[in-house]
């Protein structure tokens, strides 16, 4: 039992993680039915500026957070604008397959930029390791968990409570509709970026800290199971991503433990099969009918 709750935190640690990535895809696709796959080399550059400011500047945790997370917001901002905004009219297909030119773009960028060698993250976040009723729980662990409930909860609140999240509803529903009632569909989609890319250098930080190495191609992998993780919970949907994020991560980790790490990747992505055939709207989607 001991065991089983220890991969309990671990999959609720690795989760929180991928919520945070998922919940980038899910605000995109809520608002230009667009599937970002560059979200997951946000996520990279976000975990390199966090290395260049805890490396050469030398900031504590709380400063290389939020260095972080307004560089790499800035830039996703600048990515809708310059990439995505001349499409917004074009087929969707034209759409995906420039989020697949941007994510290539992005990966040899930071390849020119930061080189081909890994890089250690240094260890930003003060560690320790508790003892609970026979658990081991690092700060670390804690500390991850805390922050992506923390902004997933603000992120919510924001969306649900703030004239700007009503905005960015009202769009998600029917831009057009959107427009004759005020809403500056243009500022509203830049917002949409700009907070799901923070919190994709948030999730970058917090994954590469986890596993302590930064590379070109680290988002790759985590960018592709956050993205099972919104389609399972519900592309479209906040919370649906939040709970996607948690049951991937759950899932990864339990099948490492119980079965086998090579497995691990081949199961999460068995599930996203799975949820496509039977629920293709996800766990917390909603079906959209179309009248003609």
């Amino acid at each position: 039992m001991e065991m089983f709750l220890q991969q309990v935190i671990n999959g609720l640690n690795a989760g929180s993680i991928y919520a945070l990535i998922a919940i980038g895809y899910t605000l995109v696709y809520g608002i230009l039915k667009l599937i970002n796959f560059a979200h997951g080399e946000i996520m990279m550059f976000g975990a390199y500026f966090a290395f260049i400011a805890a490396t050469t500047l030398a900031w504590p945790f709380w400063a290389v957070i939020a260095f972080s997370m307004v560089v790499t917001a800035v830039m996703g901002v600048a990515i809708e604008f310059i990439a995505y905004r001349p499409l917004r009219k074009a087929p969707r297909l034209s759409a995906l397959i420039t989020a697949i030119g941007v994510s290539m773009f992005l990966q040899n960028l930071a390849l020119m930029i930061f080189g081909a060698d890994p890089k250690v993250m240094p260890k930003i976040f003060p560690q320790v390791v508790f003892h609970i009723a026979g658990l081991e729980v690092n700060s670390i662990t804690l500390i991850t968990i805390g922050l992506s409930i923390f902004f997933m909860i603000l992120l919510e609140l924001f969306i649900q409570k703030s004239k700007q999240g009503r905005a960015m509803r009202a769009v998600s529903e029917n831009q057009n509709a959107a427009v004759l009632m005020g809403i500056n569909v243009n500022r509203t989609i830049s917002l949409t970026f700009l907070i799901g890319s923070a919190l994709g250098a948030l999730g970058g930080i917090l994954y590469s800290t986890a596993y302590s190495t930064i590379a070109p191609t680290m988002g790759t992998m985590p960018g592709l199971k956050a993205f099972v993780a919104a389609v399972l919970g519900g592309i479209g949907s906040v919370p649906g991503a939040m709970l996607g994020g948690f049951v991937i991560g759950m899932v990864e980790i339990m099948t490492k433990t119980y079965l086998s790490s090579t497995w691990a990747d081949a199961i999460v992505f068995l599930l996203l099969i799975i949820v496509l055939l039977f629920k293709p709207t996800g766990i917390l989607g909603k079906n959209m009918k179309e009248k003609v």
